[in-house]
């Protein structure tokens, strides 16, 4: 079969992470059968999930959470009652102050739980996972942070896995749509402890196992998640007339409800009302996960709870729905699925994604039809979109994102991750930290997102910085042909030729348009 250079670039780049270094013969492959190549990838059994030795469930986490904020309040209430015994006993001003006594691991703990992530207000949570690296101790020999509790550790492992995922895959396409889908139903790990333990296995439970299966299927598990209700605060939400929201005199809480109109399905102008909000805010309510205690369920798991649940029918776009428990909000959000204004908004932030800023209008109408025609079938979306002409014609103009940038960084220099710091301080550098965006709808998706000039040069500190440490390792030249090889422009090759030394070539490759752009 022919080779298909620049077909193999856009296999590569707008499908993938990129071409892998070394042996693995990515471009090659790409390059003999374009379509194929990334077709393959959907083909792969349980290609998108991701199962890792210890790794645990939503619920086994949450325990986890819940059974060390409860170690750590009582540490800090032991300390405030020693604290309180000390003021009672101490000496009057004029006498020469007591040499202070070490007031044991309670007071260790209580230090510890100040500074701790896992114990700050909700949206007051910082990035701590690589805080060290980020921010250097004046001391070298003093550690920069305080050893990483549970909370931290998880995030760290779960990220890892992900991060070295993402690496090694053959093409990338299913880790692609991952991320993608992650995005669209996003939650942010600054939420709090809670949000920073499960962001990883909200990925793994909710996402993964349906990005090659039914749309509704995802939206359902989504929204019945424990980390999507906790982000959006769907377990503070009360029927006005159920009888928790009677004896506690609180009513409901709107967020999931309007997110997932607004962001998850229907998308703004996609025919909905305020009243639709609300009434399905009602239809929601009950939706929560059992706390420490597990009264409703295990601790950390997915609940309904009868007692929080507005009684009787409601009405959601111009549809009733009776009263049914649980299943009345399953049945709305079945529903929803399938209307066509979220099927036009799907395919309209599908081709976004993927192709351009502005995707062809054929291109939409297209995917539109497929995801209609297969009632929201996300292999048969995928598969359309690599066998459409227009995801193959389209110039490569969208700039990857800071994420895929590092990920095919890793993947040219063979750099498979066995700490995750590196990765995620260069995601917070670039302003696109792990599971983290600044709010519900997610990382921005878009050239003028990623090409300011000033995430630009930070970009170029990073290609410096790897030109630096691996320059001696590569020869940029070689490289070049693994990234793009004839498809790689005249001005590309000649900058990569000229360079005034081999770690300059190599950063100039990695800040080059046949790398920088999908």
């Amino acid at each position: 079969m022919a080779r298909d250079s620049q077909a193999a670039l856009v296999a590569l780049n707008r499908f993938g992470f990129g071409a892998r270094g070394g042996a693995s013969g990515d471009f090659t492959n790409a390059a003999s059968d374009p379509r194929g190549f990334v077709i393959a990838d959907l083909a792969r059994p349980n290609g998108a999930l991701l199962e890792m030795p210890g790794q645990l469930s939503t619920a086994e986490l949450g325990k986890q959470v819940f059974d060390y904020q409860f170690e750590v309040q009582q540490a800090r209430n032991a300390a405030k009652a020693a604290q309180s015994t000390m003021s009672e006993t101490a000496p009057a001003a004029d006498a020469k102050p007591a040499q202070r006594r070490n007031l044991s691991l309670s007071s260790a703990a209580k230090e510890i739980a100040g500074k701790d992530p896992a114990m700050q207000a909700p949206g007051q949570m910082a990035d701590t996972a690589n805080a060290g690296a980020m921010q250097p101790s004046a001391n070298p020999a003093k550690p920069a942070v305080e050893p990483p509790n549970i909370i931290q550790k998880t995030f760290r492992a779960e990220a890892l896995a992900r991060l070295q995922r993402g690496v090694v895959v053959d093409c990338g396409f299913a880790e692609r749509l991952v991320v993608f889908w992650s995005n669209h139903f996003c939650i942010s790990a600054n939420k709090g402890a809670l949000a920073r333990m499960w962001a990883g296995s909200f990925e793994r439970e909710a996402i993964r196992p349906h990005v090659l299966g039914r749309f509704a299927d995802m939206l359902k598990a989504v929204e019945q998640h424990p980390a999507m209700l906790f982000f959006l605060d769907n377990q503070q939400s009360l029927g006005p007339d159920s009888r928790a929201g009677i004896n506690r005199k609180r009513g409901l809480n709107e967020n999931l409800a309007r997110e997932i109109m607004e962001l998850h399905t229907l998308g703004v102008g996609g025919g909905y009302t305020q009243d639709d909000v609300t009434a399905l805010a009602r239809v929601i309510t009950g939706w929560t996960f059992a706390g420490r205690q597990g009264q409703l369920g295990a601790p950390g798991s997915f609940v309904f709870n009868a007692n929080a649940h507005q009684p009787g029918p409601q009405q959601v776009l111009g549809k009733t729905y009776s009263q049914n428990g649980v299943a009345q909000g399953e049945a709305v959000l079945a529903d929803i699925a399938r209307h066509p204004s979220t099927a036009k908004f799907i395919a309209t932030k599908f081709a976004r994604h993927f192709v351009a800023d502005d995707p062809p209008p054929a291109l939409v109408a297209k995917l539109q039809d497929v995801f209609t025609r297969t009632d929201g079938d996300l292999k048969a979306l995928a598969t359309a979109l690599v066998q459409s002409n227009e995801a193959w014609q389209t110039p490569l103009t969208k700039m990857r994102s800071p994420y895929e940038f590092l990920i095919a960084s890793g993947r040219l220099l063979a750099r498979n991750p066995e700490d995750p710091g590196r990765y995620l301080n260069g995601l917070n550098l670039l302003g696109q930290p792990l599971w983290t965006p600044a709010g519900p709808n997610g990382f921005p998706d878009s050239n003028a997102a990623w090409a300011a000039p000033e995430g630009i040069k930070l970009r170029l500190d990073i290609a410096a910085q790897l030109g630096a440490q691996l320059a001696d390792r590569f020869d940029p030249r070689e490289l070049l042909e693994l990234v793009a090889a004839d498809a790689a422009s005249a001005e590309t090759r000649r900058t990569v030729e000229r360079a005034e030394s081999r770690p300059q070539a190599l950063a100039l490759l990695l800040m080059s348009p046949e790398f920088q752009r999908r």
